[in-house]
This record gives structure tokens, sequence and C-alpha cells, in this order.
């Protein structure tokens, strides 16, 4: 085995964080070709092969998971030893990774991040949009934004944005051709436009009045993962959509989509930016926490409990 500079390793480190060779080189800012050409340059200094390939995976073998779990703290301490010099600038630097579900990003987070921005010009932030409840640590990310109910009990968290609330909306076409439901009830002879988790689970809707909670498992001629298309499907008139308010509001103003059961759909609590407890957070991940508990005026909080239908839009 030839000497290796430690901070060589930082291409298998990426590598063996992401387990992906596109994202580590998209965070190294090389190609994909030139982190394998690295890789490979490090496996030969220490003659031992520290991850196997495939076109579609990547793993790190025995000996690759052992360098990892003996490299990983020391990088981390030297990022922390940096971040230490921010308390020298007027500004916090860097940049700020975060991970958000595709209605919590478009609800809470992108306005809070467009305000952060202007207001703190020297950060960076990258948001990666995945329905897909991921492993913020492992895949490298500073937080994430998800409801209460799916955020892992290590994890700190802060609400940010307004409470939500569910719609069940159809077009004033449907309604021509359909009966107004009254009840929940009345939805099971209706139809309706289902939605489907990415783990394959359909989800039933989830309704609530007067403490009294009601599960709907509704039934229509199209299923859909992704609230967007669920809406366009309502306003073509082919079935109640269940979505979130804020995102058929203009719609719903406009007319061209018609609201029912309005009684039995609640507020609940909102999103919540979480992150890993440790020693020393970054400090653009220290400024943005603070920017966004500002309006909630709350403290950081243990796994925050469940609101009433989290269950079904963890997503």
């Amino acid at each position: 085995m030839k000497r290796i500079d430690p901070a060589a390793l930082s291409p298998f480190l990426a590598i063996a964080t992401h387990r992906s060779f596109r994202r580590a080189a998209v965070e190294l800012g090389v190609s994909p070709s030139a982190l394998s050409h690295a890789l490979h340059n490090i496996e030969e200094r220490l003659g031992v092969r520290l991850v196997n390939r495939t076109t579609r995976s990547v793993a790190l073998t025995e000996a690759g998971e052992r360098l990892y779990a003996r490299i990983r703290p020391a990088f981390r301490d030297i990022s922390d030893a940096l971040e230490d010099l921010n308390a020298f600038r007027g500004q916090p630097m860097g940049t700020l990774r975060i991970n958000a579900a595709r209605q919590s990003a478009q609800l809470a987070l992108m306005p809070i991040v467009h305000r952060f921005l202007r207001a703190y010009p020297d950060v960076r932030v990258e948001v990666r949009v995945d329905d897909a409840l991921s492993d913020i640590v492992a895949e490298g990310f500073d937080a994430g934004v998800r409801f209460g109910e799916s955020i892992a009990a290590d994890m700190l968290a802060v609400p940010i944005g307004p409470p939500q609330r569910s719609a069940i909306v159809g077009s004033p076409e449907y309604f021509e051709r359909h009966a107004v439901p009254k009840t929940p009830h009345e939805l099971r002879d209706l139809p309706c436009i289902r939605y489907r988790f990415l783990s394959g689970v359909l989800y039933r809707w989830e309704l609530e009045r007067d403490g009294k909670e009601v599960l709907i498992e509704v039934d229509g001629p199209l299923t859909l993962t992704e609230q967007g298309l669920m809406i366009d499907a309502a306003l073509a008139g082919l079935g109640l959509a269940y979505v979130f308010e804020g995102l058929v509001e203009p719609l719903l103003e406009q007319g061209q989509l018609v609201r029912v059961l309005e009684d039995w759909c609640p507020a609940y609590p909102g999103f919540f930016l979480y992150y890993p407890s440790r020693r020393q957070l970054p400090a653009a991940l220290r400024a943005f926490i603070d920017f966004a508990k500002a309006p909630a005026k709350n403290e950081a909080t243990r796994r925050p409990a469940r609101s009433p239908g989290e269950r079904g839009r963890a997503k």
C-alpha cells in the first residue's frame, strides 16, 4: 500500500455518502468519469477494492464500509472546525442542502427560502424534491421538511409555514352529472381520483369533524401519485380529488373547482424543518433555522406530536 494524503480520500467519502457516482460528482463539481478515475487511483494506492459498482447500484465492500466508518467522523470534525470560522464573518456562508417532499416544498419551504436568500446573499441553497422519505444524514443533506409523524425520533424539528388544510374538490361539470355529497360516506358511491403512495399503498381519505375521525376508501377511474395531476384530473371532470387547500385556492376563487364537505376538513399543524442533533451546526443551517423559527416563535422540539390526518399526508 502506497502512502495517501487523507485529503485525497474526499472522492471516496462523497461516493460512500451518496451511494451514487452521479450525486457525488455533482457535490464535488466534477464529472462522473473523473470521479470514477479518482476512486480507481485511491483503490490502486491502497491496494484494496472499496466500492462495488453495477449499472444500477453502488455498494461499499467490507473494506470500504470499514474505511468509511473511520474517516467520516474525522472529516466531520474538520468540517466543524471550518464552520467555527464563520463566527469571525459578518454573514454565514456556504451551501445548505435540504430534502423536501413536493407539497412541503411548494407550500412551506420555498417561500422561506426566497426570503432567506435575500437576507443572506452569501449562502447557496440546494433543494431536492423527493416524495420518498430519505435518510438525510446518509444522503448528505443538512435538513429535511416533512410532516411531524414522518420524522425520526433522533431528529430535532421546528415548525415552518402556516397550518394546513385539505380540500375535496370537483369541477362544475362533474356536479352536473353527480350529486353533491352531504356526508363522508356518500363519497364511496361517487367517482373519485385515488392517490397511491410510492410504497404502493392506496390512501384512504381522512376526514374529521367535532373530534370524530372517519377513514373513507374511495373508488374511481383514475389513480395517481402526484397531487398536481390529481387537480388536473378534477378540472377535467374525472372525479373528486382530495388535495392540499393551498394548491387549489386560486381555482376555487375562479370557480373552476367546487369544494364539498368543507366542515370535514379542519386545519392541522403544518410542516416541520428537521435536522440531526450534532455538536456543531453549519452556520448556514443555524441561520436558516433561526430565520424559519422567527414567525412561529417556537423552540426546537423532539419529534413533534402527530397532527390530525398526518398518517396519510406524510408525503
